[in-house]
């Protein structure tokens, strides 16, 4: 998911919804019809710097499909930081969108509640086939064995983006391949007066994802095979660590970064405040931002040793955005004519090239748009070196739980209290308490 961008704590668990009756939606029935044939609600994500810019891409794709179907949609495009709860709670209230997007890490956990429309192969042949998407995407919509939750829209991935000019002056003549690499070549930025590497220390899903690569790199998993969460495995301890300890003890991460959230770290680099930073197809936000192309190249995320690949050399989750439909829409046959619509080969083209992103459709994705340097870096870490989030109901409590908790040994670290093995530990096991219980 995108991004990432803010926190999806909850007012409202998961454990509530699994509780209720799942219906969202604007169908009393719960079963979806066709009452309201002329018109849409669609909750759109926050993909770009802004709601603003969202709406300037976002309007004149949906005036085409007014156009082309008679059908309006009424757009809202949703914060990051209010996404989940506002899903979770259109879940049980029944007082949702038609379509929204929602973060592919939380396709599982919204499938649980059954609110959601499956879709199966009958659903999959009104817009063209489930064989038209990307395998990589297809991971990250739902349980394996059940009918996917939502159709994929973005794709991302993570990169290392490097300000070329930062690392001229520092005498670095390439991108770090390795995390030992970024933290030597961190002492030679801080010594010309730069920080090196922007986080986004209180964002609790920007903290997942970055702790579920380091796992994967330690040949850790934060849930065993049967889906029960394993939070305190000793190679999971050691991940989070790693990670904390790019600012606790590397000093790579500024200790300021404990309290971003909200894109500060994509600004400082887009001003030259920071020499790297770790973040999901970048490159539209920081154009809006006023930074050059030319002002800062794309390489993989580092790994432990090596080159990104399977396994251990795991170096992103598969990010990127769904697009569901609530099941009791009151426009059934209008919310899969959008979905159709913006998965279209040439609707992917456009709201991919707006927001930096990879189109999750094989024959869009093909576009020479698509195979820039900056997207070729993107589209082969999806292919090769990508691992989607756990697939597990329990998936939107786990990010919560696991992200607060880095949240809070970021601010230790900040804060210049000691960050050991032992208090990782013990901040991921009051994470696993939280879990519900099986």
């Amino acid at each position: 998911m995108r991004s990432i961008r803010a926190a999806a704590t909850g007012a409202v668990t998961l454990s509530l919804v699994l509780a209720a009756s799942a219906c969202g939606g604007g169908s009393s029935t719960g079963g979806g019809s066709n009452d309201s044939p002329k018109t849409l609600t669609y909750w759109a994500s926050n993909q770009g710097a802004s709601i603003e810019i969202d709406k300037k891409v976002l309007q004149p794709e949906l005036d085409k499909f007014e156009k082309q179907t008679g059908i309006e949609v009424k757009l809202e495009v949703v914060p990051w930081s209010d996404l989940l709860n506002r899903i979770l709670t259109a879940t049980t209230s029944g007082q949702g969108p038609d379509v929204l997007n929602i973060g592919n890490t939380w396709s599982a956990s919204l499938q649980a509640t059954g609110a959601l429309l499956p879709w199966d192969a009958q659903n999959f042949s009104k817009i063209g086939g489930k064989d038209r998407f990307v395998d990589s995407a297809l991971g990250s919509t739902g349980v394996p064995g059940q009918d996917p939750a939502a159709v994929p829209l973005y794709s991302m991935a993570y990169a290392l983006y490097y300000n070329k000019q930062i690392f001229a002056d520092a005498g670095i003549a390439g991108p770090p391949a390795t995390w030992a690499e970024l933290v030597a070549d961190g002492k030679k930025i801080q010594a010309k007066g730069k920080q090196v590497l922007g986080a986004e220390g209180a964002n609790v899903s920007e903290n997942i994802h970055h702790v579920f690569v380091f796992a994967k790199q330690h040949g850790a998993d934060f849930f065993t095979a049967d889906g029960k969460p394993d939070f305190t495995d000793p190679k999971v301890v050691d991940a989070v660590k790693q990670y904390v300890d790019l600012m606790a003890k590397d000093k790579a991460i500024p200790a300021g970064n404990a309290e971003y959230a909200q894109n500060q770290s994509v600004s400082d680099f887009a001003k030259g405040r920071t020499a790297m930073l770790l973040w999901q197809s970048a490159s539209a936000n920081l154009k809006s931002q006023g930074m050059s192309e030319d002002a800062y190249g794309i390489a993989p995320v580092p790994v432990q040793s090596g080159t990104p690949g399977t396994g251990t050399q795991v170096n992103s989750m598969v990010a990127g955005i769904n697009l569901a439909v609530f099941k009791n829409t009151d426009n059934l046959d209008g919310a899969t004519e959008f979905v159709k619509f913006m998965t279209s080969d040439e609707e992917q083209k456009i709201l991919n090239k707006a927001y930096s992103s990879i189109p999750p459709v094989k024959t869009a994705q093909a576009d020479a748009a698509f195979t820039a340097p900056a997207n070729a870096v993107l589209k082969d870490t999806l292919a090769r070196s990508a691992a989607a989030l756990p697939q597990v109901p329990d998936e939107s409590q786990f990010e919560t739980a696991v992200g607060t908790a880095v949240k809070e040994l970021f601010a230790d670290a900040a804060a210049g209290r000691a960050v050991t093995t032992e208090s990782v530990k013990a901040k991921l096991e009051k994470a696993q308490q939280q879990m519900p219980a099986k």
